[in-house]
């Protein structure tokens, strides 16, 4: 510590960087970002790339500094052009997010290139992305999976989690389970929430894995615990069902919960039936109303048939065909059979609807070839 200070004292740039650092970190010195910056400026002033990367990194996150995109793209830029990887990707990204400067992804992906070319892993996932999604590069899955895998090769869990999901959809590799399990299993111990997720659904499906409604649980009350709204849905799911957990009804409430208020469409939809039925909460037709119409108006044809139901009864709501008729509507214009046999049965008694009974045939008809017996009886009286 003493000599790194004498040095730094004596003007030497390394030393300074070092320093710097030190004081960021608390290494050796008591924490302080004050002198972090004081530090990493004296450096950077110098021409240090890694201590202006560093200074940028500090005016981006706004430590020590007023938070500045336009300081922090000065600094990257200037350890940028002297050939640092971990700068050109930064300075790619402040492209791709248009901050601090113009966005462009024709940028991004130029800053981009250069750190990966260099064996940056951050980068090489960033330019799989821009490959895969077409932005400032013509759309090529076979050059995203190239990236990918050098990313992930290096241990990017990011990466590893993008190149599970390219086997699993066999999106420019050859479809394999096997594969994507592999790849998500990397990604997800290192603490990936996506993949942890992705790899809960394949232990529950059993596929590329022994099925196992255990290990599915585990992971994805990993996930979770980090916030996936989907992993929250899916621990709902298996704790009011009892697969691979104790069933119960309390413990899905609060996992849908979670997820509902992150907006899950099928999390608002299965909140909403447990308080129709008073499942792990108080009866409240209220409040079942209020989440089967949230999900329903993200288009859900779950909770749009639920609607439908409410309004046909009055509960929660003021009765009304017409309504009743409206959500029915919706959720069998998106092939919901029970809807259809809903909507149908209207068209047969002219509620909410003018009476046709060729519209109820309609409706019934598309119902029952799902296998609805509800609307095969019908159509079997009509006739």
């Amino acid at each position: 510590m003493e000599e790194i200070e004498r040095l730094a004292k004596n003007g030497d740039p390394a030393a300074q960087n070092e320093l710097g650092m030190m004081y960021k970190d608390g290494r050796g010195v008591p924490q302080s970002d004050t002198d972090a910056v004081r530090w990493l400026t004296l450096s950077a002033g110098q021409g240090h790339a890694v201590a202006q990367f560093n200074l940028g990194r500090m005016y981006s996150c706004g430590i020590g500094v007023p938070q500045s995109d336009g300081e922090a793209v000065r600094w990257y830029r200037m350890s940028a052009d002297q050939g640092d990887a971990c700068a050109q990707c930064n300075l790619g990204w402040m492209y791709e997010q248009g901050r601090g400067v113009p966005q462009s992804h024709e940028e991004a992906v130029r800053w981009y290139r250069l750190s990966a070319d260099q064996g940056d892993s951050d980068a090489q996932f960033n330019l799989g992305c821009m490959h895969g999604n077409g932005r400032g590069v013509p759309q090529s899955h076979e050059e995203a999976v190239r990236w990918y895998r050098m990313s992930a090769d290096q241990g990017e869990a990011k990466a590893q989690c993008n190149m599970g999901g390219m086997y699993e959809v066999g999106m420019a590799v050859p479809q394999s389970d096997e594969e994507a399990a592999m790849w998500y299993r990397l990604a997800a111990e290192q603490g990936d929430a996506y993949a942890q997720f992705n790899l809960g659904c394949m232990c529950s499906e059993g596929r590329g894995v022994q099925q196992s409604d255990a290990e599915a649980a585990r992971w994805y009350r990993l996930s979770a615990d980090q916030g996936d709204p989907d992993a929250q849905f899916n621990l709902g799911c298996i704790h009011e069902g009892g697969r691979g957990v104790p069933q119960s009804d309390e413990e899905a409430v609060r996992w849908y919960m979670l997820s509902a208020d992150q907006g899950n469409a099928a999390a608002q939809c299965n909140l909403g039936r447990m308080y129709d039925n008073g499942r792990g909460v108080p009866q409240s037709d209220t409040e079942a109303v209020r989440l089967y119409r949230l999900a329903a108006e993200q288009g859900d044809s779950r909770s749009q048939f639920n609607m439908g139901s409410m309004y046909a009864k009055g509960r929660g709501v003021q009765q009304s065909d017409a309504e009743a008729a409206r959500w029915y509507r919706l959720s069998a214009g998106q092939g919901n059979a029970a809807a259809q046999c809903r909507l149908g049965v209207m068209y047969k008694e002219g509620r909410g609807v003018p009476q046709s009974d060729a519209e109820a045939v309609r409706w019934l008809r598309l119902s029952a070839d799902q296998g609805d017996r509800d609307a095969k009886n019908c159509l079997d009286k009509m006739e």
